[in-house]
């Protein structure tokens, strides 16, 4: 995992990647339900939210690199999340949740948050093997505490 991530200094980057995570927060705490108006609020345009909100995190002090969020978009057939299951415990990932919709035109959506202080491979070897896994259409990590 630590080939691909590095932690940076605050003040030598852009201003605007905190003002995706600001953005990102306005969201997630509800205060707006439109990225247009998080973005607004926050002084940066829809297309640099877009670019960079699936890949600028804030660090955890306390559980620095245990916690994984990843959405996947499944097929609906038997057996398909129960697959995920299983190689998720192949790896010693810890499931914490699993929130799954409906199925809606022949496919799910499914994020898992998963405990990976354990995990015996890197996470970005664990999206590729989920992609893998028959019935499973696509799949990305959404964030690491």
């Amino acid at each position: 995992m630590t080939d691909k991530y590095l932690i940076v200094s605050k003040k030598i980057l852009p201003d605007y990647y905190e003002k995706v995570i600001e953005a990102k927060r306005i969201l997630e705490a509800g205060k707006t339900k439109s990225v247009s108006e998080a973005v607004k609020m926050v002084g940066i345009s829809r297309s640099t939210y877009y670019k960079y909100k699936d890949y600028v995190f804030l660090p955890c002090n306390s559980t620095m690199g245990k916690k994984a969020l990843v959405s996947l978009m499944l097929e609906h057939k038997r057996g398909v999340l129960s697959e995920v299951i299983n190689y998720l415990s192949t790896v010693n990932g810890n499931i914490i949740t699993i929130n799954q919709n409906i199925p809606i035109n022949n496919s799910a959506s499914v994020i898992i948050s998963l405990d990976i202080s354990d995990i015996n491979t890197t996470i970005e070897e664990i999206i590729v093997g989920l992609k893998n896994i028959s019935g499973v259409i696509s799949g990305k990590l959404m964030s690491l505490e």
